[in-house]
């Protein structure tokens, strides 16, 4: 089975992906209008982070994360720049 990940913005699931950067183009659903990833991330309680989980089932079964990955306002734009126009 492969990894899962999923993305959180202000303690809610806003996306999941197969990988990290799958997960992390997810943020794109609450992007800044200004588009100041800087700004938005300092927000009080957006804490981005990513949880890791060994298996979409592991999460499915409310297992606990294997990691949680902070996301760095650069982590997100990045992995938004990559996705298609």
């Amino acid at each position: 089975m492969s990894e899962f990940f999923e993305a959180i913005w202000h303690g809610e699931g806003i996306g999941d992906g197969g990988d990290l950067d799958e997960a992390l183009q997810s943020f794109v659903v609450v992007k800044p209008e200004n588009n100041d990833w800087i700004e938005a991330c300092a927000v009080e309680g957006a804490k981005p982070c990513i949880e890791r989980f060994a298996s979409f089932d592991s999460y499915l079964d409310n297992q606990d994360a294997l990691e949680v990955i902070t996301v760095t306002p650069q982590m997100i734009a990045v992995a938004i720049e990559q996705l298609p126009v």
